[in-house]
């Protein structure tokens, strides 16, 4: 793929394309071993080499990061009021990333960050159903009734009731349990709860797909996928 300069290196989040043209002027980018005085030359995504003050921009058409949600952050790409899902992705980014789909403002665990809207469109489509497991700490004890009305589906007040979901009770906490829906309604978890008489007072996604929250990440980092957990996230589809 050929692109101009400014956009390759504003795409990778190093700067704006307004100081690229800075950049450039100043002698500081470099393209395949010569100075490049102007932002607007195109080049090769795939065999020039740029450097940016001596280090190497490798481009990349889709960045894939897993991030560890914490509470009091906004599922976003941008809020004027609260911080960001994206903001809290580490080092330089391109300025395309969404997160796919998204996790109530006090909900933490996995979240994907993406500018692959394809990938995000066959995760969230509805015919899909993607599996999503969430670690959940309830009001009061929960227990096989409740795993029973789970996998029958509940009503929660939409016009059908939830597909069925698979509730596994934690032996050692009976206010613990391990929740996976195949679907994604609002604030699903919690009005399931609430249909049984129950209230949610910690939710945790663990898992999406094939994808599972990396336990080493505290809350609020971030990394790249491992080539092997974006192999087994595509092979679905």
């Amino acid at each position: 793929m050929r692109i101009r300069l400014d956009k390759y290196i504003a795409s990778m989040g190093y700067a704006s394309r307004s100081e690229v043209k800075e950049l450039a002027r100043a002698g500081r980018i470099q393209v395949n071993g010569t100075v490049a005085k102007k932002s607007d030359i195109k080049l090769s995504t795939d065999t020039d080499e740029v450097l940016l003050d001596g280090t190497p921009i490798v481009y990349q058409e889709f960045q894939y990061f897993m991030l560890n949600k914490p509470a009091g952050v906004v599922s976003a790409r941008s809020d004027a009021f609260d911080k960001t899902v994206v903001d809290l992705i580490e080092g330089f980014h391109r300025t395309d990333l969404f997160p796919v789909g998204r996790l109530d403002k006090d909900t933490v665990g996995l979240l994907l960050i993406t500018n692959d809207g394809q990938l995000a469109h066959r995760l969230l489509a509805p015919n899909k159903h993607v599996d999503k497991q969430y670690f959940v700490r309830l009001e009061l004890p929960v227990n096989e009734t409740d795993v029973q009305a789970f996998a029958q589906g509940i009503d929660i007040g939409d016009d059908a009731l939830t597909l069925p979901a698979v509730l596994r009770l934690v032996p050692e906490d009976e206010h613990c349990a391990y929740v996976t829906l195949h679907e994604g309604r609002f604030h699903q978890v919690k009005r399931m709860f609430e249909a049984r008489g129950n209230s949610v007072v910690y939710l945790k996604r663990v898992s999406m797909g094939s994808l599972v929250l990396d336990e080493t990440l505290q809350e609020g980092q971030s990394r790249p996928l491992t080539t092997e957990e974006l192999a087994l996230l595509m092979q679905r589809f």
